[in-house]
């Protein structure tokens, strides 16, 4: 998943899974929190997993998650 883009190419990504690896901070996604698009299977965004990757790694766009409700 893309966070924010840190300039110069680079974005700055969360890993998703198909399994929260007993991850206690792992956040369920499931199709409905997209917007357009949606993963095949329930997934798990885990913040504990962030990297950075030039522009040129990221292949295609699966989908656009909604905005947080407050």
């Amino acid at each position: 998943m893309v966070v924010a883009d840190c300039d110069r190419g680079d974005w700055l990504l969360c890993q998703i899974t198909s399994n929260p690896y007993s991850d206690p901070q792992a956040i369920r996604v499931t199709d409905t929190d997209f917007q357009s698009g949606s993963l095949r299977v329930t997934s798990y965004a885990r913040p504990t997993k962030l990297f950075t990757a030039h522009h040129t790694l990221i292949s295609s766009e699966v989908g656009v998650l909604r905005d947080a409700s407050p």
